[in-house]
């Protein structure tokens, strides 16, 4: 039998060894983020490590995402640990780039940093032949679902289908050789305790909004035109109309933003733009929220005789953790902190593309403490980098030592057991589904 305690002391030590060099590595990550799909720094960072751990890799994954696979003496599951290149758009924030507004308010550097500790932990502390599995370590592209117009150009060019990177790599083909996949997300300060592993959360549609009016003179001849920012202003008042038919346990929210609301002052608005999500528990009230928020918006258009073109693009859906997965990362999570250190899940009303890989795959996503400030505020901050840049990358390694050592008992149980909420050709499909541009346009 693997003595697998001597593993995972060998892991531990071998991530020690490198922790002043993590450091530095997630710190230079921080201070030069980079948006979803454009990752070429972060992600030429980490093909520079895993080749000099000799990892074999793939690379320009979705454009920018990076697959390496370390294997085991045997091969009878497949773990996954995963983290984000991307940053997210925060352009008051200290550390944000001066041209793009891109800032690292989400902890993302953190997770490029426990992906790389948890490599030289697995390679240098010599852990793999004494598993029974092998491990996929991938570093993931725009989790963050900004700059929307440009990934629809990029969509447009063929380069991508789905805006999101792990919907994309799913797609791809890239999760097919992966049977569990896990990653740690650096919270911020309103988590108690300093790990804990992430409860459900929502999933959600995009929608693009565009009303088309007919311009006038706005003083001298108001009558010939037709306001599109009218028509806009009554669609939303329509949908928070709508809250109250918003049933508390499937957590819709919607949050519309005006984009554009006219050229100048003086002339009737004919162009004006709305972006929004539709957020929900259950891909079922995603789709009943996304029809009542449809509606409301045609009837805006109605109201005012203006035309409206509502494009629905496929987001993210709910995320579903596994609770066996989960109880394993917690037992080795307590191996480095006392109980009362550890944070219950609760529900999440956000959404991250981590739910796509939990429809068709065990899956958990863990939260650090490490992080001070509001998550995608100004004054988010990686606080503590113990615990934002090693500690992840500890638990990890233990956590997987424990999945595949002894015959990979531990992994085939979960795999065995896991009812997949959809086949990933059944996901492909509803996103697909999700993707549609509809009108409404008055009579002629």
């Amino acid at each position: 039998m693997t003595d697998v305690q001597e593993l995972k002391n060998r892991a531990c030590m071998a991530i020690d060894a490198h922790r002043e060099q993590i450091y530095a590595l997630g710190e230079d990550i921080r201070m030069h983020p980079e948006l979803g799909f454009k990752e070429l720094r972060t992600s030429a960072i980490v093909q520079e490590h895993f080749g000099r751990l000799a990892i074999p890799l793939e690379a320009g994954l979705a454009i920018t995402g990076v697959k390496g696979r370390l294997q085991g003496s045997k091969h009878q599951a497949s773990v996954c640990f995963l983290g984000e290149l991307d940053s997210v758009l925060v352009r008051n924030h200290a550390d944000a780039d001066p041209i793009t507004g891109a800032a690292h308010a989400c902890g993302h550097n953190a997770q490029i940093a426990n992906v790389i500790a948890l490599a030289y932990g697995l390679v240098e502390g010599g852990i793999m032949p004494g598993l029974d599995g092998d491990v996929v370590l991938m570093a993931v592209p725009a989790e963050e679902y900004v700059e929307v117009g440009y990934r629809v150009g990029l969509k447009e060019q063929g380069l991508i289908e789905f805006l999101g990177g792990k919907p994309e790599l799913i797609r791809l083909g890239k999760f097919d050789d992966v049977d569990l996949t896990f990653m740690t997300h650096q919270a911020s300060a309103e988590q108690r305790g300093v790990l804990g592993v992430g409860g459900p959360s929502n999933g959600c549609v995009v929608k693009q909004v565009v009303y088309t009016g007919r311009a006038a003179h706005a003083g001298g001849a108001p009558h010939s035109g037709v306001n599109a920012l009218k028509a806009a202003m009554l669609g939303l008042q329509a949908i928070d109309a709508n809250r109250e038919t918003f049933r508390d346990d499937d957590h819709i929210r919607v949050h519309p933003i005006i984009t554009k609301g006219g050229e100048l002052v003086n002339v009737i608005p004919a162009d004006v733009r709305l972006e929004t999500y539709v957020r929900g528990a259950s891909t079922e009230a995603i789709v009943a929220a996304a029809t009542k928020v449809d509606r409301s918006l045609v009837a805006g258009a109605m109201a005012l005789g203006a035309e409206v073109e509502i494009r629905t693009l496929p987001g993210y859906m709910p995320t579903k953790p596994c609770d066996a997965f989960a109880e394993i990362y917690k037992r080795n999570a307590l191996q480095f902190m006392s109980e009362d250190d550890w944070a219950e899940p609760s529900f999440m009303a956000g959404s991250t593309d981590m739910g796509d890989v939990s429809h068709i795959m065990p899956v958990i996503e863990s939260r650090a403490s490490g992080a001070r400030g509001t998550g995608h505020g100004a004054d988010y901050r990686i606080a503590d980098p113990e615990v934002a840049y090693i500690l992840p990358a500890k638990v990890a390694a233990c956590t997987i030592i424990d999945l595949l050592a002894d015959g990979a008992g531990a992994a085939r149980e979960i795999i065995d057991t896991f009812n997949p909420p959809m086949t990933k050709e059944q996901y492909l499909a509803f996103l697909r589904s999700q993707d549609r541009v509809d009108h409404w346009h008055p009579a002629v």
